[in-house]
């Protein structure tokens, strides 16, 4: 056995000139997967009587949902939105499918539907949480996975634009689950409207931001998955009938669908709905790209804003390779970072304490400044008056006589008011 190797960026190709066996491991994949079986988990979301059970009962060619005939008459009206689900065992061809598909009664029936979301979300959020408690028990041998892989959405054939409900319902789900918009009874417009109201709504989809599942060619597909692809996407959103009954054509062929008085609507005529392209793209080509997307996108990111949530931050130092020499660079740059750091704290501490003594020198200072000026200007003013009594005195001094002297009373007037 012969092999050709080429080095590129550190990868070793090698090209095996003989069988070694390896590529057998799909069919392995494929045994094992066969032998356990598949989980699905549908969720249809629609106002009452829009045809949610008709269009599910349909796809999966089995009775899902049982007739209203033959459902239990509730005690109590339900009031608000209820969200109920129901499993289903079914086999083709040998392979068995655990169908769970969860309904939503009540959604848009009320007068005010504000909020009737929120149970729907709720309910999506929980089976998220709940999943990722089973993530983190000791044991994890047994994992139960009710995730919903997508949510089918029925609009109203009204050949108008989405409603606020519509709207709001998918700007608040779109990121939880894959998004999947159909018209539901599209048999009551024409060809015109419909291909017109598809535009309109995916007018207002891309308005809103909204994320709709659809499905993604690469370079490994082959042509025709590729051109299927396309013309898959050329049918969103869905326009689709659903019928549990046989009516014969007029050739006497038995088909599904539903008959009026100017003709027959056949359910698997893709010239008369898009039910073929549904059921292609949800069961037959991108089951597995709809897991995938709900188990590596929309749970990652659910996963992840609910740990930050909670205060758990992620050490990404863990997941790299250990270098002995560069964990040194890392730990003397690091080390050299905090020195650095402690100096300028030093020297800012420092800088700080010079300022304070300063101000401190300088406030003294004009302290005594202002001292010595007040002492000296009263100085000043006992000096001016020390001046001035000098000046009155010298002023009313006069000479004593030699006679004066010897007799100081002697040449004295008397004083005339003596006697009194």
């Amino acid at each position: 056995m012969k092999s050709t190797a080429g080095n590129t960026g550190g990868i070793q190709k090698k090209k095996m000139n003989g069988y070694v066996g390896f590529s057998n491991y799909p069919n392995q994949v494929h045994r094992r997967s066969v032998k356990r079986g598949f989980n699905f988990t549908l969720m249809v979301v629609g106002e009452s009587g829009i045809g949610k059970s008709t269009l599910i009962n349909t796809l999966f060619d089995s009775k899902i949902f049982p007739d209203r005939e033959e459902m239990p008459p509730s005690a109590e009206p339900v009031k608000g939105v209820d969200v109920t689900s129901m499993s289903a065992d079914i086999q083709e061809n040998g392979v068995k499918l655990r169908l769970t598909v969860v309904d939503t009664p009540g959604f848009g029936d009320s007068i005010n539907n504000e909020d009737a979301w929120q149970p729907i979300l709720e309910n999506i959020e929980s089976r998220f949480d709940a999943y990722l408690a089973q993530e983190n028990r000791v044991n994890r041998s047994k994992i139960s996975d009710n995730r919903i892989d997508a949510v089918i959405y029925f609009i109203k054939p009204t050949g108008h634009c989405l409603r606020v409900i519509d709207i709001e319902f998918m700007k608040r789900l779109h990121t939880k689950v894959n998004l999947i918009p159909i018209i539901a009874k599209a048999d009551t417009l024409t060809a015109g409207e419909l291909e017109l109201f598809k535009a309109k709504i995916l007018a207002d989809i891309n308005y809103h931001g909204i994320q709709i599942f659809k499905p993604v060619s690469d370079e490994f597909d082959d042509p025709e998955t590729v051109a299927d692809n396309r013309e898959i996407l050329s049918k969103i959103p869905f326009a689709v009938i659903g019928s549990e009954k046989h009516v014969e054509r007029p050739d006497g062929t038995p088909v599904r669908g539903r008959r009026y008085p100017w003709g027959i609507i056949e359910v698997e005529n893709e010239e008369h709905n898009d039910f073929i392209k549904l059921r292609q793209m949800l069961l037959r080509s991108h089951m597995e790209e709809l897991k995938d997307t709900t188990d590596m996108v929309l749970y990652e990111n659910y996963r992840t804003q609910k740990l930050l949530s909670m205060g758990h931050v992620q050490d990404n130092n863990v997941f790299r390779e250990f270098n002995p020499l560069v964990q040194m660079e890392e730990e003397k740059r690091a080390h050299d970072g905090k020195m650095q750091k402690m100096e300028a704290e030093m020297s800012g501490v420092f800088q700080q304490k010079v300022n304070e003594k300063e101000a401190k020198l300088k406030q003294s200072e004009e302290e005594l400044y202002a001292r010595h000026k007040e002492m000296k200007s009263v100085l000043e003013k006992q000096r001016s008056e020390l001046e001035e009594k000098k000046k009155r005195a010298e002023a009313s001094a006069r000479p004593i006589t030699p006679m004066e002297q010897q007799h100081p009373t002697k040449g004295k007037k008397k004083n005339i008011f003596s006697g009194f």
